[in-house]
């Protein structure tokens, strides 16, 4: 049973199946700010809010809600379309007033707009993948109003195509193995760290070794790390259980890397830590306070590593999705399936594994190796 305070409101989340009470909390979570911000919104969408709830995953609703909230904020502050002072107030004739060209002025602000709280003026700037996403919003918005028959007529026909990056044009970034012994080598010894991270690394290393290592060998998303309990682990089986997106149980097996490295962080570090409340108990990656890891610093401590690892900036370190990649490739050099590794690392279309099987590791290296016109020339002479 788990407690939670939103707003001035205390809930419970009654856990009644055999998922963790974690990952029900995060759920309920994400439900719960669902729907505070379907309560800014006008009644008249209520359909809308229905078809998020039940055809898309839940952090998506999220953020659809958010990115509609954020539109009808623009009509009010940006443009003359509405009386409204709030989004709540805005009116179905108003709405049905909004024409093609309007969204697509709303997506160019989206490109890059200032916010002035006052004090501080922020300059936020949104990528075209951000822009996409925004206008698939607005779309299923007034395609379902329309289909209602609430507003008179489909306007989205009419907004501008947004050009995103398919998957095989980008660049795929991962570590090499040598650079995962590097960065392995760092968190183990404290090479490259300064004098400022080496006091914190003292108390954190081999949490933040066990960190790493199951990042590159199963490729798991941050936030299926981050969720991990103790309870998770069956070292007797050789086996533990993660939560996937859409709901799914997964069950990996533990090789004998992962096997190490646990066993030295929960008998050395892990059982030094008192958890600050029960809910963060049974929870595998505590903070020096006692409360399981965010996303954020998890993300951080991998940034410091792998930037370590390439000789880079903190800055310029890699995000744990690109260790997810790191395995991937890495798992693909080996040569292992490529319907294996879409299996392990959870991939709805194995065209998507397929992206790491053409990024072979060292394969440009390889190639213009063979193509040193410059040292051919002078041991021609």
């Amino acid at each position: 049973m788990a407690k939670k305070t939103i707003s001035k409101t205390e809930y419970r989340s009654h856990n009644k199946s055999d998922k963790p009470d974690n990952i029900v909390q995060k759920e309920n979570d994400i439900f719960l700010q669902c729907e505070e911000i379907q309560r800014e919104l006008p009644s008249f969408m209520r359909s809308y809010f229905s078809y998020l709830k039940g055809n898309v995953l839940p952090m998506t609703r999220l953020a659809y809600l958010h990115d509609v909230r954020f539109f009808l904020n623009y009509l009010i502050s940006e443009t003359d379309l509405t009386q409204a002072e709030e989004p709540k107030k805005i009116k179905a004739d108003e709405l049905n007033e909004v024409e093609a060209q309007d969204v697509n002025l709303f997506l160019d602000f989206c490109r890059r707009y200032v916010v002035d709280n006052g004090e501080t003026l922020t300059i936020y700037e949104n990528s075209n993948r951000t822009l996409a996403r925004k206008k698939s919003s607005i779309s299923v918005l007034f395609k379902q109003l329309y289909r209602d028959g609430i507003l008179e007529k489909n306007i989205t026909d009419g907004f501008d195509p947004i050009k995103v990056q398919k998957p095989g044009e980008r660049e795929i970034k991962a570590l090499q193995d040598d650079e995962v012994m590097i960065m392995l080598d760092a968190v183990s010894s404290g090479a490259g760290l300064t004098e400022h991270e080496r006091s914190y690394w003292e108390k954190t290393k081999l949490r933040d070794k066990a960190i790493l290592v199951i990042f590159v060998t199963y490729g798991l998303r941050l936030s299926e790390l981050q969720q991990l309990n103790v309870s998770s682990f069956n070292f007797s089986r050789g086996e533990f259980k993660i939560y996937r997106k859409r709901g799914k149980e997964s069950v990996m097996p533990i090789n004998r890397s992962v096997e190490i490295v646990l066993n030295d962080y929960l008998t050395m570090e892990r059982n030094t830590v008192t958890a600050q409340n029960e809910a963060d108990e049974d929870a595998l990656f505590l903070s020096l306070q006692g409360k399981r890891m965010t996303e954020r610093a998890i993300r951080e401590l991998v940034k410091k590593y792998t930037s370590i690892a390439m000789g880079t900036s903190r800055r310029s370190g890699y995000s744990p999705h690109k260790l997810r990649a790191t395995a991937a490739t890495s798992l693909i050099n080996r040569g292992n399936s490529i319907y294996d590794v879409q299996a392990l690392l959870d991939h709805e279309q194995v065209t998507t594994t397929q992206l790491y099987a053409q990024h072979r590791m060292n394969a440009k290296r390889d190639l213009v190796k063979g193509m040193e016109w410059e040292l051919e020339r002078t041991d021609d002479k």
